[in-house]
């Protein structure tokens, strides 16, 4: 048991030594981090991130984020920029050279190459005092006390000190560019983040047979066309074409254990006049939330109020917004 409660404690203070760390950084928010974000947000080329080490894959990390916000960006790994990668630097390019120490050997060599360009120089270093920092245009201070590893040698504090500097830049430069959720579907057109803002409802029910049956239609052809459809569903038509009500498979249940003459039941003996029924453009995630309320896994889909068709939570299953 005290080597469980140990466990815990050290977890515990490994969350504590990092959210203090974190919520030191509010400390170097200043002039020079603005001016990066302005910068960037006026940027006509990339910005190259660069790093050694656990930096890199911070690095790396905070590209991919600013990608898919608005910001182009692209990895330079600090070893292989000195052995041919430095082509990749454009003129109207700016270079963030990410680094605890901003010391290390493949950083002194760099950053005097990258000067050399002319490419504005952002340096994101966790000591004020390096090489780097001396020999930059900017500086984002990630100077971190203590890293969470009890030798205080393994990056730990330090990498969640860049990365949540990184996602401080990525949120300042959407909000100073206006991007929005328009703009964040674009970008991510395949995962589930996306579709939650652009996939429709029509979308959706286009892909299903369109499950109606008249008032007057017995109660053998609502269940055939329940079965035939598969959504466990129609519609229910009135002498117009117009929605009158709807017919679910529980409702089928609950008349059927009712009894009494089934011969003489019609659609409109068992339907459920107002259905809940939501518009072709509406957006698929909206429809997840009003079955989630309304505690039902169908609903009838209109387009300017006319029935057009379907759709089952199965549908939004399927696509991951669940």
């Amino acid at each position: 048991m005290a080597d469980e409660l140990n466990i815990l404690q050290i977890a515990l203070r490994t969350f504590d030594l990092e959210a203090r760390s974190i919520k030191g950084l509010g400390a170097f928010i200043n002039e020079d981090f603005e001016k990066v974000v302005r910068r960037l947000a006026e940027l006509k080329g990339r910005l190259v991130v660069s790093g050694i080490g656990k930096s890199a894959l911070i690095g790396q990390k905070i590209v991919a984020t600013l990608n898919s916000t608005g910001t182009a960006s692209i990895f330079m790994h600090a070893a292989d920029a000195i052995h041919g990668d430095l082509g990749m630097i454009r003129d109207q390019d700016a270079v963030m050279v990410i680094s605890k120490s901003g010391n290390s050997p493949e950083i002194k060599v760099l950053v005097p190459l990258i000067r050399d360009l002319g490419n504005p120089l952002i340096a994101m270093v966790g000591n004020m005092d390096s090489f780097l920092a001396r020999n930059s245009d900017h500086q984002l201070n990630t100077t971190i006390d203590h890293e969470a590893c009890p030798n205080n040698l393994a990056p730990t504090t330090s990498t969640t000190a860049q990365m949540v500097m990184g996602d401080a830049l990525a949120v300042c430069l959407m909000e100073l560019k206006g991007f929005s959720p328009e703009d964040f579907a674009r970008f991510h057109p395949g995962g589930t983040l996306g579709k939650k803002l652009y996939l429709q409802v029509g979308d959706l029910s286009t892909q299903h047979e369109k499950p109606k049956v008249k008032e007057g239609s017995s109660l053998k052809q609502v269940i055939m066309e329940i079965t035939e459809k598969r959504l466990g569903v129609t519609a229910v038509m009135n002498d117009q074409e117009e929605l009158s009500g709807v017919i679910t498979d529980g409702d089928l249940r609950r008349m059927l254990e009712k009894g009494g003459n089934l011969d003489r039941i019609t659609a409109a003996d068992i339907m459920t006049r107002s259905p809940k029924t939501i518009e072709a453009d509406t957006l698929a995630v909206v429809a997840l939330e009003k079955m989630r309320n309304s505690d039902i896994t169908q609903l009838l889909v209109t387009e300017k109020g006319k029935y057009v068709g379907a759709i089952h939570l199965h549908d939004l299953l399927r696509e991951g917004l669940i």
